[in-house]
């Protein structure tokens, strides 16, 4: 969020005394009526914004960790109109996603997002909690996300995975530094997007640019998702009429896509491979199930897919690099390892990456530091319930700020470093049952796609490491890389990432 005007920043003072005013005249109200709830703890709020100006000039996830260190593990927000609990504590998001997890196994879906995504054409993200969802989650873990599904587009992987190397290798001459945040973004799209639409997909590009641009507005919170009940709001934003049009020009796409799918289904004229959306359009067709699979359905499952397939792989593999480079020791015995266990291999096979076990400790201790979603996906209260002993009333959204948790020194020794080895032990895993490391969150709505994703960055980074040993650019120390974030759809690098790669094992021509 940016930082405040200089005008509101004058007014602050005049604004916090009619907070008080305001404040002490809402709590005299209520307990007037008697209400005898005991909500989580807030800090100060000013009227109509609410809470919105202790987030100006942070990202969300460092301002609610700053914000919880004063006012607790559960804290209360008010984003506008809309009511916000945080839970920054493995305690607190035990409670929501193990122990309350029915009762916040929904999702809030905002304004903005309901006019691109119609009521009961929800995919897997913001289907609200129920049978419809139970058979989307059911279709995505046992047919399009299963191991065996998964294996299935190993051929896949290898070839982008060769592809994104061979781009390493001939992208500059030696000593010239490469975007390698553009080619991971690259090599991730492209592999997720072959395994969910196919190869044969003419539109490939189009379709890429147009799901980065959807990416981009539902990543904003805008005014009429801050003041839902405001027309005025509605009025004067700019967001309705950018919704409706991206919602226009997905209609199109999508349609000519799945158009172009049944198509050569009926001529039986593919290879006999299935990509994921010939999955869902097989499964429609057979029509055995209690809740129809519309096409709309379909079509946001899809989105979803890519979402969760490319931007979270692409956004981990960026900071996977960061860290290694900024920590040599760490790079130099990753490296040591895939180098043994490939001795005398031309190339980097899945097969291989069995043995890689320090390669998978780096892993989980740059998605300790850099968890793609920090604040993980957000919940809705279904039912009013308690959390720690505060009332948290039904229609809530809960964020579970997992990034906070996993850098809070109450569970991890020297949190702010990069120690892979502190994982070495095993007893703490990011399955969902440890929730000290919840980067894929838990419970009824953990990521489904979670072993797509690792296995996308394992072969990448496996392959990076044996290939090439990489400096930084001329003039730059480790201790100069910058790591600051932004806020999209996931936390990236806010700077691309430049390296210089060296080649050690040459790279094989296609």
């Amino acid at each position: 969020m940016a930082s405040l005007p200089l005008h509101l920043l004058l007014l602050l003072p005049l604004l916090a005394v009619v907070s008080f005013l305001w404040l002490h005249r809402a709590v005299s109200r209520r307990r007037g009526r008697g209400g005898g709830a005991r909500l989580p703890p807030s800090p100060w709020a000013l009227p109509v914004i609410g809470h919105l100006h202790h987030l100006a000039g942070a990202l969300p996830h460092r301002a609610m960790r700053n914000l919880a260190a004063r006012h607790g593990e559960l804290m209360l927000l008010r984003l506008g109109g809309l009511p916000v609990v945080v839970a920054s504590s493995a305690d607190a998001a035990r409670e929501v996603m193990r122990a309350r997890d029915l009762d916040f196994a929904t999702r809030p879906v905002t304004r903005m997002v309901r006019l691109v995504i119609p009521d009961g054409a929800e995919g897997i993200i913001f289907a609200p909690y129920g049978g419809g969802w139970r058979q989307t989650r059911r279709i995505c873990t046992v047919e399009l996300l299963s191991a065996r599904r998964v294996q299935s587009f190993r051929p896949v992987r290898e070839e982008e995975a060769g592809r994104l190397l061979r781009a390493v290798a001939s992208a500059a001459p030696p000593a010239w530094a490469v975007n390698l945040s553009e080619l991971l973004s690259v090599y991730a799209a492209d592999s997720s997007v072959r395994a969910i639409i196919g190869s044969r997909f003419k539109d490939r590009d189009t379709f890429l640019a147009m799901l980065e641009r959807g990416l981009k507005l539902f990543a904003k919170l805008s005014l009429p998702d801050l003041f839902p009940s405001s027309r005025l709001a509605m009025l004067v934003s700019r967001m309705p009429g950018r919704m409706k049009q991206h919602r226009q020009e997905t209609v199109v796409f999508m349609d000519a896509l799945v158009r172009d799918h049944e198509e050569s289904r009926a001529a039986d004229d593919g290879d006999g491979k299935e990509d994921l959306l010939d999955v869902l359009l097989r499964i429609q067709t057979e029509g055995d199930l209690p809740v129809p699979l519309t096409t709309d359905n379909i079509k946001s499952v899809v989105g979803d897919m890519f979402a969760g397939g490319s931007e979270t792989a692409a956004t981990a593999l960026q900071w996977i690099m960061a860290e290694l480079m900024r920590n040599p020791r760490v790079m130099q015995k990753a490296q040591d390892e895939v180098r043994r266990a490939l001795a005398g291999r031309q190339t980097v096979t899945e097969d291989d990456l069995g043995d890689l076990h320090y390669m998978r400790l780096v892993i989980k201790e740059a998605l300790r530091l850099h968890p793609p979603l920090p604040l993980l996906l957000p919940r809705e209260c279904r039912n009013s319930c308690q959390v720690l002993g505060f009332d948290v009333p039904a229609g809530t959204i809960v964020f579970v700020n997992a990034w906070a948790i996993a850098r809070d020194p109450k569970y991890w020794d020297k949190p702010e470093e990069f120690v892979p080895e502190r994982f070495e032990d095993g007893k703490i895993d990011f399955k969902g049952t440890d929730f000290e490391f919840i980067p894929f969150g838990a419970g009824r709505r953990m990521c489904p796609g979670m072993a797509f994703g690792l296995v996308h960055l394992e072969l990448a980074l496996a392959g990076l490491l044996y290939h090439f040993d990489w400096e930084l650019p001329l003039g730059m120390e480790a201790a100069d890389l910058d790591m600051t974030e932004e806020m999209g759809v996931t936390a990236r690098r806010l700077q691309d990432l430049r390296l210089v790669p060296v080649v050690r094992v040459p790279v094989p021509v296609e």
